[in-house]
């Protein structure tokens, strides 16, 4: 290059100049979202509940006493969790809710960048700014602002508990893990995943940081046994409203239950499979690989079949899509990425045209999104698993099974 052209046509690394855009867009977009929508709030208020419940605790007054009849937003964490959200009533309800919003958005950076480092990336790369760009472009991360949910920090303490896992500081793990059970034990199915890597040492603190939390709560709750008696019945049924499983989508559309529970069954026997296959031919292999795709098929699963499934859940299968980096990933396919459109996207699809058309395509949006992720991770391993049969291989990518790396 000649001089003059060293200066008319500088050359810029490629990844700079996707940093160079990258940054100041997903900037501006936590600050919309956080800022703006988040402080608007909606409809749909997560914060009110949790925040009267810690004001009922601290004032030992009755916590469990809501009304389940109504579709209003109801607090449903255990004592454990009022004992960790107690805080909050410290401070007047607004300060509290700004507060808190901050922090998720905060938070929510902070998975980003943990992420990258998970998957191998600096965080001088564009895969940084480009997942929280990724982030906040979906409802999932926008409704947790806007409803002011605790989905954040569950999805912290979720790859918290991946990379401590994976450097085998097991107590630590199940400490993060944990911490997210003494609130909302959605990520229990994740246990599975322990239990199949003898990383016995991480039963130790997931089970007993909450159990510590509930013994130290008790004598400080008014009506902890209502938790039991009232609570514990609702979450385990399936209502009709805010509810993207499948029985939630049976219950609201009127689907027959035999057809409910087919699918059901259905989705969990894929999952067996997908499940079974993971660990036979990547837990040895691809330790990462195997945990972030396995993790997302059990939780998609849970969301699926389980009773209650709500669309911003779908934050806890980053990792999973996460994966598309890796060689060997079950979701480099147009039909996953299809589903990740639909359980993540926040676009509305009400259409004052074609209105039944529209509500349905709407209401059903995240189901089939979760539906159609699952399928192509099912579907992708099969094709895998019957292409090894065939030509009777020895592994899987070109990769023959070795060892895993001993626990320490």
């Amino acid at each position: 290059m000649s001089v003059v052209d060293r200066y008319l046509y500088p050359r810029v690394d490629p990844s700079r100049i996707g940093r160079m855009i990258l940054w100041p867009i997903s900037i501006m977009m936590v600050l919309h979202r956080s800022v703006i929508l988040a402080v608007n709030g909606a409809r749909t208020d997560d914060f009110t509940p949790v925040y009267n419940a810690a004001l009922n605790f601290l004032n030992q007054r009755a916590v469990y006493n809501e009304n389940y009849e109504t579709v209003d937003p109801h607090y449903l964490y255990p004592p454990s969790g009022t004992l960790l959200m107690s805080p909050l009533a410290v401070l007047d309800p607004q300060t509290s809710r700004w507060i808190f919003i901050g922090v998720s958005a905060a938070v929510l950076i902070l998975c980003a960048y943990l992420l990258t480092r998970l998957f191998g990336y600096d965080h001088r790369s564009w895969v940084f700014p480009g997942l929280v760009f990724a982030f906040y472009s979906t409802e999932t991360v926008a409704h947790t602002l806007i409803f002011t949910n605790f989905n954040a920090f569950v999805l912290l303490g979720m790859i918290a508990f991946m990379m401590l896992m994976l450097r085998r500081q097991d107590l630590w793990a199940g400490v993060f893990i944990g911490l997210t059970f003494a609130v909302k034990p959605i990520l229990a199915p994740l246990l599975l995943l322990v239990l199949l890597n003898r990383q016995w040492k991480i039963l130790i603190t997931a089970v007993g940081v909450p159990l510590v939390l509930n013994v130290l709560a008790w004598p400080f709750s008014n009506d902890p046994l209502d938790f039991v008696k009232r609570t514990v019945p609702y979450l385990g049924e399936s209502r009709d409203y805010y509810n993207s499983s499948i029985t939630g989508n049976g219950v609201y559309f009127g689907i027959d239950g035999w057809l409910v529970l087919l699918l059901r069954i259905a989705f969990a026997v894929m999952a067996v499979f997908s499940l079974w296959f993971l660990y036979r031919h990547y837990r040895r292999t691809d330790e990462l690989l195997w945990l972030a795709t396995s993790s997302g098929v059990l939780l998609g699963t849970f969301f699926l079949v389980g009773s209650l499934g709500q669309g911003y859940y779908s934050m806890l299968l980053f990792p999973l899509l996460m994966t598309v980096f890796l060689k060997g990933s079950a979701v480099r396919n147009w039909p996953a990425w299809l589903g990740a459109y639909g359980c993540l996207s926040f676009d509305v699809f009400y259409s004052t045209e074609w209105e039944p058309f529209g509500r349905y395509l709407e209401y059903g949006k995240v189901t089939w999104g979760w539906s159609l992720l699952m399928i192509a991770v099912f579907c992708s391993l099969l094709f895998r698993f019957l292409d090894l049969r065939r030509d009777d291989a020895p592994g899987v990518d070109g990769v023959v099974d070795r060892e895993p790396t001993p626990a320490v």
